[in-house]
């Protein structure tokens, strides 16, 4: 027997100008699904969501919940309705505490005779989040003391209530722990065992068939197939996962992807020339980091959220105030980010949004912004020049969009982080810090990043990737450093023979 019909979308159509983000699509969520939705960026994943919940509205299309036609105006309506989205970027509201934020635009829950309770505000919050096991944050400090991850988690009790019917998570896993993980993991599998419905976005695709009942796949704004819950066991039961999810890969990038994916070679190797020297850095809760990087090697820095592994790129880049210590590129010390870019580094952070990228900025804007002092002569910038850079790291990155002036904001979470990859690239760096570059990125994204990531070693450049990926970071890494309480526990030289189990040890 078939689960009652929660939520469906008819002919829902989407433009934004002369780009077709959603073409004639037909979606239906049932009660006591799990559906995951998997493509790659562009796909329209995330619109269909974004309309279904109040974000944007759809050029044309039905839309039905419990039935009854559907037309929400704004996001709070949406919840209050029964639909909350958790966003893949921040969506936390800063300088405030962390109470405020849980029931922002609920505030007159509070009020009584004119006056406003903020101390009952905040016991009520702290039930809600002890109920959710995240205890450790506490709802009276402000949100700005907490790291991202922990913003999200307090996004993730915001956003579900008694109340709540649909849930989507939208990419949120790549922000969060494994301890985070495990939390929307146990609350999305009883939200479907009380017939409640989730809509599961993620370019995991194993992370899809391990927490999926069903699967729906995009690409190019049209679905292109869909999984059943009985091949979604089959594949999790497979002694050959790989194989297994070929045809899903297949329908997300319409074409065969080759075998390769991370690097093949399995020794570590460099040039001889030493271009980075961090010596005894002590700032913040880091006390005496220490890493040197030569020509043509790429070393990872890896660990647990929170461990430190962030703040060190920030402070290699000029970012962070240091205490003592000091960073030397090619023989000049760097102590602000404009001494980095001077010397040829290049830093994509792993806040995107808030630090990589000019949200407001056009494409073409955020990409030349660090290639200025090479694309002038005399003060004046060559515009041909500046058109052939920024068109040469569109097409090489394959950014979706519809000229060089679209502005970054309107991009999809995968294409914003080909912007913040293309800006560095353009620049030719000799160094660039690398902090959760594939966060967010599909699969076929990913294997052309390492193929950039190969090519740029190759040429004798230098990386920096900190990443909480483990895989990520034994399939490309040289030398990989693992940090824990903000110091480094052990190092570890590239081997075919390196397991993450001979790594997780040093971590917890």
């Amino acid at each position: 027997m078939e689960k009652e019909i929660i939520f469906e979308a008819k002919h829902m159509h989407k433009e934004f100008g002369p780009t077709i983000a959603l073409k004639d699509v037909d979606f239906t969520l049932r009660r006591g699904e799990i559906r995951g939705l998997i493509g790659e960026n562009g796909s329209g994943k995330s619109t269909i969501m974004s309309i279904a919940s109040g974000m944007q509205s759809a050029t044309s299309g039905e839309m039905f919940y419990h039935g009854k036609p559907w037309h929400p105006q704004t996001m709070v309506e949406s919840q209050k309705q029964g639909i909350s989205m958790i966003l893949q970027e921040a969506n936390s509201i800063p300088n405030i505490t962390v109470a405020h934020n849980i029931f922002a635009g609920r505030e007159k829950e509070f009020m009584s005779h004119g006056i406003f309770n903020s101390g009952k505000m905040a016991r009520e919050a702290q039930k809600i989040l002890d109920s959710f096991g995240v205890s450790h944050i506490r709802a009276q400090d402000s949100i700005n003391k907490y790291s991202f991850e922990d913003r999200k988690l307090v996004e993730l009790v915001r956003c579900v209530d008694e109340n709540t019917e649909i849930l989507v998570v939208d990419e949120t896993t790549t922000a969060l722990s494994q301890q985070g993980r495990d939390i929307l993991y146990d609350l999305i599998h009883r939200m479907a065992s009380n017939g409640k419905a989730v809509v599961f976005i993620s370019h995991d695709i194993d992370e899809i068939f391990d927490q999926c009942n069903a699967l729906t796949v995009l690409r190019d704004g049209e679905i292109v197939g869909t999984v059943s819950e009985e091949e979604i066991l089959a594949c999790r039961n497979s002694d050959n996962r790989k194989e297994a999810v070929k045809p899903v890969r297949h329908m997300m990038v319409g074409r065969e992807m080759g075998e390769k994916y991370y690097r093949e070679d399995m020794e570590r190797s460099s040039l001889p020339e030493t271009i980075l020297e961090v010596s005894h850095l002590t700032f913040g809760q880091i006390k005496d980091f220490s890493l040197s990087l030569k020509r043509g090697e790429i070393v990872g820095i890896g660990g647990l959220s929170g461990c430190g592994m962030h703040e060190v790129g920030r402070a290699i880049f000029g970012l962070e105030k240091l205490k003592s210590g000091s960073v030397i590129c090619n023989n000049s010390p760097i102590r602000t980010p404009l001494d980095a870019i001077r010397q040829n580094m290049g830093y994509i952070s792993k806040n995107r949004d808030t630090e990589a990228l000019i949200m407001q900025g056009a494409i073409g804007d955020n990409i030349a912004l660090p290639s200025l002092d090479r694309l002038s002569h005399c003060t004046f910038i060559s515009p041909g020049k500046e058109r052939d850079l920024i068109q040469e790291q569109i097409d090489s990155l394959s950014i979706k969009c519809n000229n060089s002036k679209q502005y970054v904001s309107t991009l999809s979470g995968g294409n914003k982080q080909k912007v913040s990859f293309a800006k560095w690239m353009a620049n030719d760096s000799e160094v660039v810090i690398m902090d959760c570059p594939t966060r967010g990125v599909d699969v076929g994204v990913k294997q052309s990043m390492y193929q950039i990531m190969e090519e740029m070693k190759k040429n004798g450049k230098a990386i920096i990737m900190i990443s909480e990926e483990m895989t990520e970071l034994i399939g490309m890494s040289d030398r990989l450093l693992i940090m824990k309480d903000f110091q480094v526990t052990k190092e570890f030289d590239r081997s075919p023979n390196l397991k993450q189990t001979d790594i997780i040890e040093y971590m917890i």
